[in-house]
């Protein structure tokens, strides 16, 4: 039994070290390809020793390094906020916006158009991420009210009713100021273009402590799978847990959702693909979501600059024309089990 795991664990290892290298191999893609491509020698140079007068240079340190970076983040982010989701909710098509992340973002960055005259991306993060805790705090506490506590029934049910609220409320607001819907649908449709470095800075520390949480999570999520009773047989304050792994997410999503904007599809699709090569262990499903994510976001966002030149498709786009299908197919298949 012993060397039966201790084989599994180098294989799952050396599964996370090919998919980091071809994670490093998208990066390299997308510093390189875009409305003006630049030879990967070039990308090299200026990633030793840019020099500030080239164009290329230029390009590639004040526009694809960050776009990049946020690329890597808030995949990362992302593809962790939707294991936890799916874990803590036993739900296996709940994606980050089940617990009102999303809409709860929106309002906030609307408020912050609308009201406080906000028009730069590092004053939407703040905006954002305090509107994604607030609803995550507020869904929570509604799906809490009565027995049972915050079943994952529960929790759903009260994601759903807050983001349709919270939805109706964004849409009237941007039904009567055509300024902030000119702004807002920007940041709406899901972009990793024209994201700087200080936007990668100030969001760095929320993701890193909501990583933190997430992988500290992992062995309380393999005892909620079992079931609260189960859990709590195995020692696991089911609530605690819960709560931990909720922060997780607020942290991570919030974070994520605020750098650039409401990506779809990312949270749901990446731990049905962790999982088909881990098993149901979140303490490999993690690290696993955490990689695939970004590999897949910023594919996505290389295969937008090329398929519209010189313009490009945004990234949330993307990833909904291809998580769309992909969600179809999760739903049938849950659906036929169910029979």
């Amino acid at each position: 039994m012993t060397e039966t795991r201790h084989r599994r664990a180098t294989v799952l290892t050396t599964g996370l070290v090919v998919i980091a290298v071809a994670l490093a191999g998208a990066a390299l893609l997308s510093l390189a390809v875009g409305a003006r491509d630049i030879p990967f020698g070039t990308v090299m140079h200026a990633l030793a020793n840019p020099d500030s007068g080239a164009r290329d240079d230029l390009i590639i340190t004040q526009s694809r390094i960050p776009r990049t970076f946020v690329g890597l983040l808030a995949g990362a982010a992302f593809g962790l906020a939707g294991t936890l989701i799916q874990g803590v909710t036993r739900n296996p098509l709940a994606d980050p916006g089940i617990l009102g992340v999303n809409a709860g973002a929106g309002l906030f960055v609307v408020i912050a158009i609308s009201l406080f005259g906000v028009t730069t991306l590092t004053g939407y993060v703040w905006f954002g991420f305090a509107g994604a805790a607030i609803t995550s705090v507020l869904v929570y506490t509604i799906g809490s009210i009565g027995r049972g506590g915050a079943t994952p029934i529960k929790l759903a049910l009260a994601g759903a009713a807050v983001t349709a609220a919270l939805t109706s409320f964004t849409t009237a607001v941007l039904l009567t100021d055509v300024d902030t819907f000119d702004q807002f649908r920007f940041w709406q449709v899901g972009s990793l273009a024209n994201r700087g470095s200080d936007v990668v800075v100030q969001s760095l520390p929320f993701l890193l402590a909501g990583a933190l949480l997430a992988f500290a999570s992992a062995r309380a999520l393999n005892a909620l799978a079992l079931g609260d009773d189960v859990a709590t047989s195995f020692g696991q304050n089911v609530l605690v847990a819960r709560l931990i792994a909720g922060l997780a997410i607020v942290l991570l999503c919030g974070t994520a959702t605020s750098m650039a904007g409401p990506i779809v599809f990312i949270g749901l699709m990446i731990p049905h693909v962790a999982r088909a090569i881990t098993g149901p262990d979140h303490r490999w499903m993690l690290p696993y979501s955490m990689l695939l994510a970004p590999l897949l976001l910023l594919l996505a966002d290389v295969l937008g600059r090329v398929v519209a030149r010189p313009g490009e498709v945004q990234v949330g786009i993307v990833t909904a024309i291809i998580g769309a299908p992909v969600f179809v197919i999760l739903a049938r298949r849950r659906r036929l089990a169910e029979l």
